[in-house]
């Protein structure tokens, strides 16, 4: 990766499995953005932006956005349901979700630590993780 790439080390993620993820991209030299682009899903009448949808990372090698979720059963249905209306919409973006049994057989295989509070137990930016707002 060349010096311009982002490190976790400087990049505000909103939960610390998306800096493990980061650091498991890192190792293996996966180039990779965070947050880099906002997809309009939703308007009302007058054209106003109703919901949108903004996935964790995209990896420009292989043309992909990742979005990892390790929240309760209702809130992946409704990742689910946004990740449908993108496909929808943007038929010509690729993306995956990861959910927190794969993100936990991903910490597993590379022999990092899932059960010290990095699968869905705290949120950077002060909440609990709970995905409200997402």
């Amino acid at each position: 990766m060349s010096d311009n790439d982002p490190s976790p080390e400087n990049v505000a993620f909103v939960h610390p499995s998306e800096e493990q993820f980061a650091r498991i991209l890192d190792f293996y030299k996966i180039p990779w953005t965070y947050e880099p682009r906002t997809f309009p899903l939703r308007w009302d009448d007058e054209g106003n932006l109703l919901e949108a949808f903004s996935p964790d990372f995209y990896l420009p090698e292989q043309d992909l956005y990742i979005e990892l979720t390790t929240m309760s059963q209702r809130l992946i249905n409704k990742k689910h349901r946004k990740i449908r209306r993108l496909q929808e919409l943007y038929p010509e973006i690729n993306i995956k979700l990861l959910n927190r049994s794969d993100f936990e057989m991903m910490m597993h295989k590379y022999g990092l630590d899932a059960d010290n509070g990095l699968v869905g137990q705290v949120d950077l930016r002060g909440g609990s993780g709970n995905g409200v707002g997402e």
